[in-house]
């Protein structure tokens, strides 16, 4: 499928900001727990003018739409995006990337899961039409902005700590242990806030762009 380029910049896993997603150990919670989902191609729209989360758009790749990002905000579908991203206009799934780490859980546990599998895609995509009505897709506050960034940030921090401090030491059988408890907090607290404040900067650059013109 071929974009505008003149009007898009067309992001795909090369891009830093997706290629975080990927190789973040962290985020394995949020996609195999929380559902959240990043579209293998996303288009930013070519417009100062606008914040990033305004012309950040996807395109279907089954029927050519190409829908606002807003529709996954926070807001509206950000969870339940277990099987991807459902298309409202032909009923199909977008495909998104896999984050490494959610990827290697799946495969270890893949006999606890695989024969529920299908029964579950479907009666998730029966109850995705519901989610899609009434979305409100006007500009909505970035959770990055004001203070917003250190609760962000935080949380962020508070995944990482616990993927790296409980969950991976389980899984390699190298046992939890008080030490790495501890010191992980001031470093997943430090980290955190700078991926706060990093994201702050990213999300408001259009916006930032817009109001010095």
């Amino acid at each position: 499928m071929e974009y505008d380029q003149s009007k898009y910049k067309v992001r795909t896993w090369k891009n830093p900001m997706m290629l975080h997603w990927i190789v973040n150990p962290g985020l394995a919670f949020n996609e195999l727990v929380l559902g959240q989902r990043v579209p293998k191609i996303m288009l930013i729209e070519r417009n100062d003018s606008k914040s990033l989360q305004e012309k950040t758009f996807v395109p279907c790749p089954h029927c050519g739409t190409i829908h606002s990002g807003q529709k996954w905000s926070v807001e509206n579908n950000a969870f339940k995006n277990w099987f991807g991203l459902y298309c409202d206009a032909c009923g199909k799934i977008i495909p998104c990337l896999r984050n490494i780490t959610s990827w290697v859980l799946m495969t270890l546990t893949y006999p606890l899961w695989f024969w529920l599998k299908d029964s579950r895609k479907s009666r998730w995509l029966e109850r995705q039409p519901v989610r899609y009505k009434n979305l409100n897709l006007t500009n909505q506050p970035s959770p990055y902005e004001g203070r917003g960034w250190i609760r962000q940030g935080l949380y962020w921090g508070l995944l990482m700590w616990i993927m790296m401090a409980v969950i991976f030491p389980l899984i390699d059988g190298s046992g939890i242990t008080v030490k790495n408890l501890l010191i992980g907090i001031p470093v997943w607290a430090v980290g955190g806030l700078g991926f706060g404040y990093t994201m702050k900067l990213i999300m408001g650059k259009g916006r930032a762009s817009s109001q010095s013109i």
